[in-house]
């Protein structure tokens, strides 16, 4: 089994030394967000074909990399840089130094290791269409050589994610809008010869309706990175995990609300001060990631302060 850590939440920037505890341990504990059952996750060697991390910020987790492939764990880093404005993601680590950190990844680990994401894609006054292709294409250049992909998605508008970008915009005096798909189509289209011409291919995450020339369907759990990584072959099977998904099959062992990158785009939380309430109250020694706060039913075995103060990140 390929186990993700996470997509509902940013482990290697915050939640290293728990993560480390588990491999050690040789499994976690996780909460099913829906039906509230307790699953016991195998996070032996024997068990784990590899580990996906998704992250804004590998830097805190530079230093547990290299233990991590000692112990016989292939990984991807899934890096989401997008330089956007403090307005859109409070706390962010600047894009020149999470480039920075994607090259010591590649260097160490090969360039297979690191995959781009330029997502979510959010049109704004402050992040208008003009902004994105230039940003793109300034980005994309930095990364050419320490990555051969790039992964973008368009801005899903929840009810969630809506009541936090009024909030934002309201707050910080910008206009955000969700544009018509020929629009984004468009967009999409103006990356795919950047991308190109930086050695770089572009892929579409669960989106297949802006797969424009030029563009492949993404695979952000993908065995065939993973197996190229591994110098072995895995046995996984596509299985995603949401209507359009093109992932192999994983396991995520994240939660829900408790990234505190404030992201007002974010589908994954509800509110930035819930996400740094539940941050503050992590316990490393945990068996989970968030400690239940309430009794669960039985456990089942799957081998496989101040919000507005409250900087993370320079």
């Amino acid at each position: 089994m390929i186990i993700s850590a996470s997509y509902k939440t940013d482990i290697p920037a915050f939640y290293g030394p728990w993560f480390l505890n588990r491999l050690r341990a040789g499994y976690c504990k996780m909460v099913n967000p829906y039906g509230r059952q307790v699953y016991r996750i195998s996070l032996k060697p024997a068990d784990v074909d590899g580990i996906v991390f998704w992250t804004k910020n590998i830097g805190p987790f530079l230093r547990y990399l290299p233990e991590i492939r000692g112990m016989g764990f292939p990984f991807t880093v899934q890096h989401t840089i997008n330089g956007y404005p403090r307005a859109l993601e409070a706390s962010v680590v600047h894009s020149r130094k999470a480039i920075e950190n994607a090259a010591i990844v590649c260097n160490q680990f090969g360039s297979r290791s690191v995959v781009w994401r330029y997502d979510t894609i959010l049109l704004s006054s402050l992040t208008p269409a003009g902004f994105h292709v230039d940003n793109f294409a300034s980005l994309a250049e930095a990364l050419r050589g320490i990555t051969d992909e790039v992964v973008i998605s368009f801005a899903q508008i929840y009810k969630k994610t809506r009541r936090n970008l009024d909030a934002a915009a309201g707050a910080a005096g910008f206009l955000w809008t969700d544009p018509p798909p020929e629009d984004k189509k468009r967009l999409a289209a103006q990356f795919v010869p950047i991308a190109r011409a930086n050695g770089i291919a572009l892929t579409v995450c669960s989106q297949r309706a802006f797969l424009v020339d030029g563009a492949a369907e993404a695979r952000c759990v993908d065995a065939r990175r993973m197996a190229d990584v591994a110098g072995r072959p895995l046995a996984a099977k596509l299985k995603g995990n949401r209507i359009e998904c093109g992932c192999f099959e994983s396991r995520d062992i994240g939660d829900y609300d408790t990234c505190p990158h404030g992201c007002v785009y974010c589908y994954a939380v509800q509110t930035r001060s819930l996400a740094l309430e539940r941050y503050r109250r992590h316990n490393p020694n945990s068996e989970f990631l968030f400690e239940p706060q309430s009794e669960q039913s039985p456990t089942k075995s799957s081998e496989a302060g101040d919000e507005a103060q409250f900087k993370l990140f320079p």
